[in-house]
């Protein structure tokens, strides 16, 4: 094949890595006796707790604050139980590309033109990613002042249902010897730990190819403390001004009929709203319940409760940048099981596979479908669905030798770029503006030319080279990735001559954005939103930084965290209730 067909091959690699054959039964419904349509919902009701969101860290909260308490857990999206898309490891990028009103992923779109997801549905993130699991390091669980034995207490409970040890073969063995060659050490073993060097981290699909996610720790609750409400989005929180602050005493929420329905807080003063709605989500719900910058909330007609200018700030989304490595030789179907954790802040990990469309109910080619729309890095007058729709009916046409292969990305610890949201609407179910500002600051690009270096390392390695064409130089497969035909970014000639460029070119999301609700900034370091009595935040709109490599192994933990802390600080305070 000549060197300008390669380029048809890497492109339907780009989108078809991640989308693997595995078992299609759709995981059992737990059968939770607490889970019930907001339709059911009464008019008002009244608990200990109300958490909003029932997401990444909402589950764990809820089920573990249910042993003691009553709790209500407000979804807006639906449960993730019977859904193959979400539950079949082989349908992976199905729900990313629904775009219908009942889909569990909706799709945003940055203002920096970056097409991305926002969870909607029991379970959070965890039912829409791509499954790798890895804790936070010690040195930010240092910063964040947590308590390191609680913390460990934490992952450990979580990792007893949803995180397991992926399978390596070839491919990925590969990898790993290669980034050992490439000076990446020590190799780890596998461990859940954030230990710089090589590792195998582990993933929340079990060895049946079925995803295990947040709101399989709702196993956990006590029935007779947790009422769960589906399809319930909270519109805003209610509060009273009895002293010098604002209290949160209560919710708003709707149901599929688009009927209100009140929530309150039971009186005593430990009772609480706890806001785990997301990096997206739990800012909007502040500034749509008044709290927020004045301008902001005036613009929509929002009565301030609280002028806070730093609700919606310090919104980051990890860059990704990858470089795809065509085959001679078949390679087994993984996800992403190896990683690299440098000094110098930045992440390797690597994916593989083969004939992802032979085999599949659906033609969605994994985590980088134009369908999905994850590298549409365009304006949007010209960010079109006849330009994806083209792209998907080009690599319908790909020979299945064209499903050969795999490849190797780095992603960007922190980042230090940061940016903001706004809201577009008073309604909760729409998406604010979001920007992100990739690579604005140049340490974050200098982080990306370093492992794109470590990468082109790993690729002339002799580990790899019975995985790589001898016949393409790291030049040319720079040039392939760069110009392939889903990327819509305006295209740069040779923009393998500066890994600068080529960074800029092909950065995409990994769907690790954080911010908006950050600590010292909006909330204290127990969460509880500054200004503000009987309210808090727990999720990832908290972070400063991505933890780890991954975050959704922290998040959970957190959850469950700040369940046993709220649990023993009220038995401290109170005795037993």
């Amino acid at each position: 094949m000549t060197v300008s067909g390669w380029w048809r091959m890497v492109a339907a690699l780009l989108n078809a890595v991640l989308l693997f054959h595995g078992f299609s039964s759709a995981q059992r419904d737990p059968g939770y006796t607490f889970m019930h349509q907001a339709t059911t919902a009464p008019s008002v009701s009244y608990y200990d707790y109300i958490i909003v969101g029932g997401g990444t860290a909402g589950c764990p909260l809820a089920a573990t604050l249910s042993q003691n308490y009553s709790v209500l857990l407000l979804e807006r999206g639906g449960s993730p139980y019977g859904n193959e898309n979400i539950t079949d490891l082989a349908a992976f990028g199905a729900a990313l590309s629904d775009l219908s009103p009942t889909s569990p992923s909706q799709r945003f779109v940055s203002e920096d033109g970056v097409v991305s997801a926002r969870a909607r549905v029991l379970g959070g993130g965890s039912c829409l990613n791509a499954g790798f699991y890895s804790r936070a390091g010690p040195d930010y669980v240092r910063l964040a002042g947590w308590d390191a034995r609680l913390v460990n207490e934490s992952y450990e409970w979580v990792e007893k249902v949803v995180a397991f040890q992926p399978p390596l073969k070839q491919w990925q063995t590969a990898v790993r010897d290669g980034l050992v060659e490439a000076g990446i050490r020590p190799y780890n073993g596998f461990t859940y730990d954030h230990l710089y060097g090589t590792k195998i981290g582990g993933t929340i699909f079990d060895g049946n190819g079925h995803r295990h996610t947040a709101a399989d720790l709702l196993r956990y609750a006590n029935p007779s403390g947790l009422t769960v409400l589906l399809h319930a989005p909270v519109h805003q929180i209610l509060f009273t001004r009895r002293g010098t602050k604002p209290k949160a005493h209560g919710v708003i929420f709707t149901d599929a009929n688009g009927l209100a329905h009140r929530a309150y807080l039971k009186r005593g003063s430990n009772n609480e709203i706890i806001v785990s709605s997301g990096a997206l989500g739990s800012p909007q719900l502040l500034m749509l319940s008044g709290i927020g910058p004045k301008r902001q909330l005036n613009a929509h007609n929002i009565t301030v409760v609280l002028d806070q200018p730093m609700v919606g700030l310090g919104m980051s989304d990890n860059p990704m940048n990858a470089v795809f490595i065509p085959s001679p030789q078949p390679v087994e179907v993984s996800l992403i099981q190896i990683v690299g954790i440098t000094h110098n802040g930045t992440y390797i990990e690597a994916a593989s596979g083969e004939n992802f469309a032979g085999g599949a109910r659906s033609q969605d080619y994994g985590m980088f479908s134009p369908k999905i729309g994850q590298l549409s890095t365009v304006p949007p007058k010209q960010r079109t669905q006849e330009a994806i729709d083209k792209a998907v009916e080009a690599m319908k046409a790909l020979p299945q030798s064209a499903f050969v292969g795999g490849f190797i990305l780095e992603k960007i610890m922190g980042p230090i770029s940061t940016g903001h949201l706004e809201l577009t609407s008073r309604n909760p179910n729409d998406n604010p503006t979001v920007t992100f500002n990739y690579f604005k600051d140049p340490r974050d690009l200098q982080r990306c030319v370093d492992g794109m270096k470590i990468i082109e390392n790993v690729i002339e390695s002799n580990a790899f080279s019975p995985f790589r064409f001898d016949s393409l130089s790291i030049v040319t497969l720079l040039n392939m990735t760069a110009s392939s035909p889903i990327n819509l970014l305006p295209k740069h000639a040779n923009a393998s001559r500066s890994l600068e460029q080529f960074c800029k070119d092909t950065v995409m999301t990994i769907w690790h954005y954080h911010g908006g609700c950050q600590v010292a900034r909006v909330v204290d370091r127990d969460y509880k939103v500054i200004g503000v009595d009987s309210l808090r935040v727990i999720d990832g709109s908290t972070f400063r930084n991505s933890p780890g490599t991954n975050p959704q192994a922290t998040v959970m933990m957190l959850g469950r965290y700040m369940g046993v802390k709220l649990m023993r600080d009220r038995h401290a305070t109170n005795g037993p209730e």
